[in-house]
């Protein structure tokens, strides 16, 4: 037995008795130098910048925002109006913040906000309360026990100076900003395709972390981990092709989440979310099915639409205008037959899912979402449920729930393509 306060043996460390211990040693050095890949692996892993701080000081005048740092990494700076916002862009780094970071801010601040934007890129928004520009930014080097740090110096501009800084941060970001890729014929590719392509959208992600739970949950992880739990349910069936617009906690903007679906000539897209709302907290409660319309079926679908369209703002994308009138016939009609499909598709699914999980009242609604707004792709927005209400979070975060709820859906999007794949079969014969 070993005594009180003496040092431990080999064998107590590894749990592995008398001599063998030593012969066990040995086996992990010989692992490690016949593998020597493993170290490297581990090393690139932790090869990321940290962000181990964050303050702003300042007042309305001049403000100073100051990122402590493990090492030296190159920002670049922009600007956005409308509203004004400064993004700061740094290299992929670990953020090791408190989630509480960002909220508030000072000065020329309003507030921020942290995270992963793209593979290989972080990014820092900050919502600014008027117009500012950049009067300096340099970096300080470690010095003792003194991180190193990164300092962006603002000071008060006129919203001239300001445009004339979005237009200069805009030029210059102009040549890294990727090409979509040509528009398809939807129509010929679904004919072509032995099985429907169904595409599956899990809002928010990286930077943008949709709405916080009252018991911490975010809306980018749980409706991550659904997608893919409904993802594999349809691939397991073996009837169709499915493909997700994200599949890691990354950020794509709306209007990439539709090119998506319309570049792969998708015959479904479903955006799933689960969002908060700021009115009737204990009222909103159970999944609801979207679709797209020029006019909110409600007032709560008119708030959620209003947040949801925000997620570009968030993530520090410059908007881009749309048009306000279809002016081109066909295109009018294609919007029309794709609407009238999705709206079919959102009944069938309601009818699923009103007898496995608890649904809202009127469970299908509408509004301007512009996820939804591809003109030949039926779609619909879910919300799995409200991370406002702690009863739906409690659900959200249960295997069971879930299960329940894919089976759901997947059993819609059965009855949805049934007709199809009926005639698929019996092409052949004919």
């Amino acid at each position: 037995m070993q005594k009180v306060g003496a040092k431990p043996q080999v064998a107590d460390v590894f749990g592995v008795p008398g001599r063998s211990a030593v012969r066990f040693m040995a086996v992990i050095m010989l692992f490690f130098f016949a593998f020597p890949g493993i170290h490297i692996v581990r090393a690139a892993e932790s090869a990321k910048p940290q962000v181990i701080g964050a303050r702003v000081a300042g007042d309305a005048d001049r403000t100073r925002f100051v990122l402590d740092m493990d090492s030296q990494v190159t920002p670049s700076i922009s600007g956005l109006a409308n509203p004004y916002r400064l993004v700061i862009d740094l290299p992929e780094v670990d953020f090791t913040l408190s989630p509480d970071a960002g909220k508030t801010g000072r000065g020329m601040v309003a507030d921020w906000r942290f995270g992963l934007f793209a593979a290989g890129k972080s990014r820092i928004v900050m919502d600014l309360t008027g117009p500012a520009q950049v009067d300096k930014t340099f970096f300080l080097p470690a010095v003792d026990d003194q991180p190193a740090r990164l300092v962006v110096d603002l000071v008060r501009a006129s919203p001239k100076e300001f445009d004339a800084f979005v237009q200069e941060s805009r030029a210059r970001n102009q040549g890294k900003v990727k090409k979509t890729t040509p528009k398809t014929n939807r129509l010929a590719a679904s004919k072509s395709r032995d099985k429907p392509l169904i595409v599956l959208d899990p809002g928010h992600g990286g930077i943008d972390n949709g709405a916080t739970g009252v018991g911490g949950t975010l809306e980018k992880a749980i409706v991550l981990d659904f997608a893919n739990l409904l993802k594999k349910k349809l691939e397991e069936s073996d009837l169709y092709v499915v493909h997700l617009t994200r599949d890691d906690d990354t950020f794509i903007s709306l209007s990439r989440r539709v090119e998506i679906g319309h570049e792969l000539a998708a015959d479904l897209f479903i955006s799933i979310h689960a969002d908060s709302v700021r009115r009737g907290r204990k009222l909103a409660r159970g999944a609801t099915v979207y679709t797209l319309s020029d006019r909110a079926s409600d007032q709560l679908s008119a708030e959620l639409a209003e947040v949801e369209n925000m997620s570009d703002v968030i993530a520090g994308v410059e908007l881009e205008e749309e048009p306000t009138e279809v002016t081109d016939i066909l295109l009018d009609l294609a919007k029309r037959e794709t609407r009238s499909f999705s709206n079919y598709f959102a009944k069938t699914l309601v009818t699923e899912l009103q007898s496995a999980v608890r649904l809202i009242k009127n469970p299908h609604r509408s509004a301007g979402f512009r996820v939804l707004k591809a003109h030949d792709v039926p779609s619909v927005l879910v919300e799995l449920g409200y991370l406002s209400n702690e009863h739906d979070e409690k659900l959200l975060i249960s295997e069971e729930w879930r299960e329940r709820m894919a089976n759901a859906m997947s059993e819609a999007i059965h009855g949805f393509f049934r007709p199809r794949l009926a005639r698929k079969q019996q092409a052949p014969s004919q």
